[in-house]
């Protein structure tokens, strides 16, 4: 199996014979088109849940141009009927596989709201029309393939394949499901970042192999018989139960005879004779270590085992995320009946030259012309925006970024950046001088890294930021700001925004970093994620304190005065996510009102395949810890009324959500939050009731003219009550305008993370 040293550059194959036919325009999703091009056939053929944009921000057009760089005729098949294998047959049949995705996103999450209701709209779809895509479209769409042409090679990738490679909880069905091999019966899975899998794949195919004969590729899941290993040299090793205390043995008696077997081993050794004893180095122990380690496959408990015990899930989850780092994760393998599951370590991540390679090929920058002018919302947020990075390294529990692309962070050159910035001036209509964003998963996470490369091939930590930022990682934002001044700098420029997430905790690191920010690339609002407030929830998220925040917040708007702007910070926050307690959401409320925040839309936790934080969603149990039978217990916040109950302590000063709160705090023995002082919390009528706000405060009166202190007022309405109406400091009450100096009345925003 190739190891990280050995990886095969991606640009570096001999090119497939049918490169003669050049560059597509669009790559073709009709025959008619296929004629125009010449082509009696495609080599292969992508289907995917999302409408055609050749854009690289879309993983089938990034796939589609890589391998069409490689010489092979690739048509597309987007959104096709499901209901019939009529439309995968619009291409005919491809002489060497059909390429399943679902798209983007996992097809559950783009189709079901957080309360498992069905969305009204599609962002990857012309005019943004729902319906387009079914339930688990990569299992619906590998099947029709099978059954369009029978006999061909199907392989399953994208975010929803690598998200359900081994058998995992689905929230949507609220059951364990079998990995998506299984379901789709697919010849192979690619997960993570798949380029360089893909390409090997497709070269090999063309050589006359089968996709199910291919079992020595990085980054590739398979079926194979029970018990089935790639050699004699492999070595399985048992992790399918939990640990136990073993056997502990007796300490050894110094004085102890030798035992009558060990006098026979030496007797016929002559002590007058020098005994050869050979020491190992260091190096050759750790080579050989490392040799044994790449010849090990980890057996995680069996789906019939995960899909009715709890503890064992949450110990095969982590299992699954200590083995993520490519420089040392095994492979690992998981019974599914009387199968297994394989699984590969991950892919080996991509170099500068190989990024610079992927996102310099030939798009054509715009969705395909069968759509006319229709609007497409997810083209429309990403058709200014350039992505610069791939990888987290925060391993936010909550979040399938890490789980997806990793924790290496995977960076472009400037010299690329800064050429598909010219592009989209001189390219793509409509464009005025405005680059909506430079980032990706992270905003400042471009070039940072493990200062020592063995320390990073060796470690097994899940999050280099948490519960601190790692003294080995690089935090070193000079290469950022250089790109930024650059990409300023650039003709016909006007504006750069940085809109995806900035991770403030590194950011500290580097006030120099947010004064290029603040000064430059701000337009007013500058959205961050602290996601609570709170310890314990912020424990299981694996996300720093609030202390960072309140750090980063007094850089910001120090940064902001000396620019002469008037700025605004609008954090999101998560409700109902595991480890969470209503009492930590009534704090996270108390925090909001202080600082007068009044949140349009908020984010209730949606527990994703795979996702850590789904792991103690649905076990109960944290495999952020090791694990036993009486390993610690998650507070999950599962019922219809505690998520609705969370999700209105964000949204603590709407009227529909009084009542709700109102009832709570009293049920909590906190009704002293319940007035008009400052320190409450909500007033205790309800908000735009006049005649029982008048009624309230008529009673209040009358109550302070009778004998003073002759009996104590009710908890909550102590002391003199504030003017009706009254809300403290800030903006005019859904006016959405900020007082000078303040955060926003109305921050807004829809956060539309796949987290």
């Amino acid at each position: 199996m190739t190891t990280p040293q050995a990886a095969k550059p991606i640009d570096s194959y001999r090119k497939y014979w049918a490169s003669r036919f050049g560059t597509a325009p669009f790559l073709p999703m009709t025959r008619a088109e296929m004629d125009q091009l010449g082509w009696d056939s495609c080599d292969i053929i992508l289907v995917t849940g999302d409408c055609y944009i050749d854009h690289p921000s879309f993983g089938m057009a990034l796939v589609g141009r890589l391998l069409e760089a490689q010489g092979f005729r690739v048509g597309i098949i987007a959104q096709p009927d499901w209901h019939s294998a009529d439309a995968f047959r619009e291409l005919g049949r491809p002489n060497l596989f059909f390429g399943v995705t679902a798209g983007n996103m996992d097809s559950m999450i783009n189709r079901y709201t957080a309360d498992r209701k069905p969305r009204s709209d599609d962002a990857y779809t012309p005019h943004a029309a729902p319906n387009k895509r079914p339930d688990r479209a990569v299992t619906v769409y590998a099947q029709r393939c099978r059954e369009a042409y029978p006999g061909v090679g199907v392989m399953i990738g994208s975010i929803e394949a690598s998200l359900r490679r081994i058998a995992h909880y689905d929230y949507w069905s609220d059951k364990v499901r079998q990995s998506v091999l299984i379901t789709s019966k697919a010849d192979i899975l690619l997960f993570g970042n798949a380029e360089r899998a893909l390409v090997e794949i497709a070269h090999r195919a063309a050589k006359g192999e089968k996709l199910s004969e291919m079992r020595d590729i990085r980054g590739t899941a398979f079926i194979v018989p029970h018990g089935w290993k790639p050699d004699e040299e492999w070595q399985e090793m048992d992790s399918s139960v939990v640990d136990i205390p073993g056997r502990v043995d007796p300490h050894l008696n110094p004085y102890q005879e030798i035992p009558e077997q060990a006098a026979e081993a030496t007797k016929d050794m002559d002590p007058a004779k020098p005994q050869v004893i050979r020491i190992e180095s260091r190096e050759e122990r750790l080579a050989k270590r490392r040799a044994e380690r790449a010849k090990t496959v980890l057996r995680i408990p069996a789906y019939e085992a995960v899909a009715h015990d709890p503890v064992l899930y949450a110990h095969a989850s982590r299992t699954l995320h200590l083995e993520s780092n490519p420089g040392n994760a095994r492979a690992l393998v998981q019974l599914h009946g009387e199968r297994d599951v394989w699984l590969n370590p991950p892919p080996i991540p991509l170099s500068t030259e190989e990024m610079d390679f992927v996102y310099g090929l030939p798009y054509a920058r715009n969705p395909h012309p069968s759509y006319g002018d229709a609007h497409i919302p997810a083209w429309e947020m990403i058709k200014y925006s350039v992505n610069i990075m791939r990888g987290c390294f925060g391993g936010c529990t909550f979040c399938s970024i890490t789980e997806h692309e990793g924790r290496i962070i995977q960076s472009r050159s400037e010299e690329s950046i800064l050429r598909e910035i010219e592009e989209i001036r001189d390219k793509t209509p409509g464009f005025k001088g405005h680059i909506s964003d430079l980032g990706g998963p992270t905003a400042n996470m471009y070039r940072l890294a493990c200062k020592d490369p063995k320390i990073e091939s060796s470690c097994r930590k899940l999050s280099c930021v948490f519960p601190d930022i790692c003294e080995n990682l690089n935090t070193d934002h000079s290469h950022l700001i250089q790109l930024y001044r650059k990409a300023r700098a650039l003709p016909g420029v006007k504006k750069i925004n940085i809109q995806s997430g900035l991770r403030y905790d590194l950011a500290v690191r580097s006030p120099e970093y947010i004064k290029e920010l603040v000064q430059h690339h701000v337009g007013g609002y500058l959205k961050i994620a602290p996601e609570h407030t709170e310890d314990g929830p912020l424990s299981k998220m694996m996300k720093p304190g609030m202390g960072a925040y309140d750090k980063f917040k007094e850089l910001f708007e120090r940064f902001s005065r000396q620019a002469g702007k008037e700025q605004y910070l609008i954090p999101y926050f998560i409700a109902a996510h595991p480890g969470t307690s209503d009492e930590d959401m009534m704090n996270l409320a108390l925090w909001l009102k202080k600082n007068n925040f009044r949140l349009d839309q908020v984010q209730t936790f949606t527990p994703t395949p795979m996702a850590l934080a789904t792991t103690m969603w649905h076990t109960r149990r944290n495999p952020l810890k090791r694990l036993g039978r009486s390993s610690e217990k998650v507070d999950v916040v599962r019922d219809g009324y505690r998520r609705k109950l969370h999700k209105a302590f964000l949204r603590y000063h709407h009227p529909d959500n009084w009542q709700i709160i109102h009832d709570a705090l009293i049920n909590m023995g906190r009704s002293d939050l319940i007035g008009h002082s400052k320190h409450c919390l909500i007033p205790p009528t309800p908000p735009g009731d006049k005649a029982a706000a008048v009624r309230h405060k008529m009673g209040a009166t009358m109550s302070r003219g009778k004998a003073t202190g002759a009996r104590q007022a009710p908890q909550g309405q102590r002391g003199k009550p504030a003017t009706v109406g009254a809300r403290g400091t800030g903006g005019k009450p859904g006016s959405g305008k900020p007082q000078a100096g303040r955060s926003p009345a109305k921050p807004g925003g829809k956060t539309g993370r796949n987290r």
